[in-house]
């Protein structure tokens, strides 16, 4: 009889996601920073994640066409760069995907604060576009010119710039990782770190940008009002998502 002991997940019949690491081929970022309230920082950041004060956050709409383990799919969400216990990291606040594997996965191994939408990354015609919709309402909108100034162009590498690249790729990120108990207590409540190894950068462009959030009571997106976009980048990376490790617990 099974026993279930080498399944790396449930249900044991046909378990929701494989084991990791897991590798993203031509992984498309679109990532828009712009500018806050403290406010609304201060009230996304668990302690002791401390704001760097800036006031500056990233929006970011992926595309990850080909993932072995998960397939293929789109990913929207609200990043915060901060500092814990005097390094520079980034939070992840909300995180919305079209996709049900990455989304049990990336919630019950690392924590990441995933649920269920539409998000799509696309150029039409001379411009980049990301779109975040939740139950069918629009609540999300990035706009960017396509390829307006290259940060490395593909027929421009350079060792220089790939390491540059690889830099910002590879900051560490953190979640907020919480699973409850079968009485409805804690079972989990802690901060889990990791860092992207990338395999290769392939394309990096930057330009202006334009971001629009629209309120909705179960994606908040918009509670972070959006004072002035300082600019966007756009990427093109083959990346390998590791393991991480508990760095806090509550």
């Amino acid at each position: 009889m099974f026993n279930g002991k080498n399944a790396p997940s449930i249900p044991m019949a046909s378990p929701s996601y494989g084991k990791g690491p897991f590798t993203f081929y031509n992984r498309e970022y679109f990532i828009i920073a712009f500018k806050t309230t403290e406010c609304a920082i201060s009230n996304a950041l668990p302690e002791p994640i401390e704001p760097i004060g800036d006031n500056i956050v990233l929006f970011e709409f992926m595309k990850m066409p080909d993932s072995p383990g998960f397939g293929s799919y789109n990913e929207s969400g609200i990043v915060i760069p901060g500092k814990l216990h005097g390094k520079e990291v980034n939070f992840t606040s909300q995180m919305y995907l079209d996709c049900e594997p990455p989304i049990y996965g990336g919630r019950e191994i690392w924590g990441f604060p995933k649920k269920r939408g539409k998000p799509t990354l696309e150029c039409v015609e001379d411009t980049l576009t990301g779109k975040l919709c939740f139950n069918n309402e629009l609540i999300a909108l990035g706009t960017m010119p396509y390829k307006p100034e290259p940060i490395m162009a593909r027929h421009e590498r350079s060792d220089e710039k790939i390491k540059e690249l690889k830099a910002k790729l590879t900051k560490p990120q953190i979640n907020l990782k919480v699973l409850p108990n079968v009485d409805g207590t804690d079972c989990v409540r802690e901060l889990i770190e990791y860092s992207a190894e990338v395999i290769d950068v392939k394309e990096a462009w930057k330009g202006p940008a334009r971001l629009h959030l629209v309120p909705h009571v179960n994606a908040p997106v918009a509670d972070f009002p959006v004072l002035e976009v300082i600019g966007a980048t756009h990427m093109m990376a083959d990346i390998i998502l590791p393991y991480g490790k508990v760095v806090h617990t509550y």
